[in-house]
């Protein structure tokens, strides 16, 4: 996977690689995304950083990325 993907490879990603899948927010199909989901987290609307925060973190451990951010590990309740 590329690190940038356009809108026609956005709409071949299933929901489940979402990070906010009803918004089709945060894709991330690769470590290279999640950790740009992670330097995005703060553009995140503050009702949905819990959601995208536990997702940071299950994609993260998918993909072998270790994830630092206090503000992320505070929103998913780590």
């Amino acid at each position: 996977m590329k690190d940038i993907l356009d809108a026609e490879e956005r709409k071949e990603l299933p929901d489940s690689v979402y990070g906010l899948p009803e918004r089709r927010e945060y894709p991330m199909p690769d470590a290279t995304h999640v950790r740009a989901a992670e330097a995005y987290f703060r553009y995140c609307p503050e009702e949905l950083k819990p959601e995208l925060a536990r997702n940071i973190l299950r994609f993260a451990a998918e993909y072998g990325v270790d994830v630092k951010s206090p503000t992320i590990l505070s929103f998913a309740g780590e």
